[in-house]
């Protein structure tokens, strides 16, 4: 941990609320051995070019090797900078449900309810307040969740780490002041961290916002971080954006392929959409299939879109393009973008995408780990 970053959060600490107790079973969203959002399959029906396919349900795993540490992102309602403990049915719980409960049929599932800075203080930041405490409330609360597991459930079990938006922040600095150059590094097998800027050099994939911790490379590297901030094809991140532009000089914004890391051309992506969604998209509410609406909340598509990385000066992004193709039954189009007074922000790009867009073939790289660890490749002894 950085001397600046200790004083800070020592400076903070006379104003911070108290601390969470992690050690009760209520403070978290998804643990093993219950039933909780986590382990409640998913109803998922394939929509392929020829309309829809075969329907089923997520799988749950009996028994995995790997455990994956998961931290939500921006999605609270709540009253003032910092949300309260009481997760909402149409906020904190339905992203674990859409983003990360797929993850459960790869990997024990670890989500702990933090007080994470609410979408009033989106705004509020935007017009120039002030978020350092809200911002340190809520990493204090990741950082002893974390914590939490290390000391009780860990048992030297190598893990993921997964996040978006505003939970891959608090995952990069978990990364930087918790696990880097500790023990605990030596055990984290991969890191999923879309929809936040992540720094590195340009042309590097070492240092920047993280110090020794690489950005994945190649799809079988362990002991690296997947990060990305998507946006369509022929939507360039304007000047000023925030995500996709680093501020920083000499630096760009890491981007890896989530269905081939290392890859630069395009990659057919895996996608898993939630199909009654009531957030807006460019062109209006989705027709899924000339068939009609779609017998589950959850369809499948494979193909649909492909992604490439994209990397030019400061500018860093995952390129999204639609495979359209009028004479099939699927839809030709996707959303992800975030609409605000009726608008589309240009410089958020299509961050509602960045998880559904590539589930798929997330959920299938966790669970490719289990396969390494079984060969000991990563159990710690």
């Amino acid at each position: 941990m950085s001397f600046a970053f200790a004083a800070l959060l020592a400076a903070q600490a006379a104003a911070a609320p108290a601390p969470v107790d992690y050690g009760k079973p209520a403070n978290w969203l998804c643990l093993p051995g219950r039933k909780d959002l986590c382990t409640t399959p998913l109803p998922t029906t394939a929509l392929n070019p020829n309309g829809y396919g075969s329907t089923g349900l997520s799988p749950v795993a009996a028994n995995s090797e790997v455990d994956c540490f998961v931290v939500y992102p921006t999605v609270s309602r709540d009253s003032g900078l910092n949300s309260d403990l009481v997760p909402g049915d149409g906020e904190e719980k339905a992203s674990i449900a859409s983003q990360f409960a797929r993850f459960a049929g790869s990997c024990r599932m670890f989500a702990p309810v933090y007080r994470s800075m609410t979408l009033g203080a989106v705004a509020y930041a935007a017009a120039g307040g002030d978020m350092t405490v809200p911002a340190m409330t809520a990493y204090r609360d990741v950082r002893d969740a974390f914590r939490n597991y290390l000391a009780r459930y860990n048992k030297g079990r190598p893990y993921v780490l997964i996040g978006h938006s505003q939970g891959s922040l608090m995952l990069q600095q978990l990364i930087a002041n918790e696990i880097e150059g500790k023990p605990a590094a030596k055990l984290m097998k991969l890191a999923i961290l879309p929809g936040y800027n992540l720094l590195v050099p340009q042309g590097k994939r070492v240092g920047g916002t993280l110090k020794s911790t690489p950005i994945c490379s190649s799809p079988g590297e362990t002991g690296c971080v997947m990060t990305w901030v998507s946006f369509r094809e022929k939507n360039v991140p304007p000047a000023g954006a925030i995500f996709g532009v680093s501020d920083k000089p000499g630096m760009t914004v890491a981007c890896t392929n989530p269905a081939l890391p290392g890859a630069t051309g395009w990659v057919s992506l895996d996608s898993y959409w939630n199909a009654r969604s009531a957030l807006p998209v460019p062109g209006g509410p989705i027709r899924w299939s000339t068939e009609g609406n779609p017998p589950t909340p959850y369809v499948r598509t494979e193909g649909l879109a492909s992604a490439r990385c994209v990397n030019e000066g400061p500018r860093g992004y995952l390129s999204i393009r639609t495979n359209a193709d009028p004479s099939d039954k699927r839809t030709d189009r996707i959303g992800g973008e975030v609409g605000l007074a009726g608008m589309f922000i240009p410089g958020w790009g299509m961050h509602l995408a960045d998880v559904s867009v590539a589930q798929g073939d997330l959920v299938r790289r966790v669970s490719d780990l289990n396969g390494q660890v079984s060969q000991g490749q990563g159990r710690a002894r």
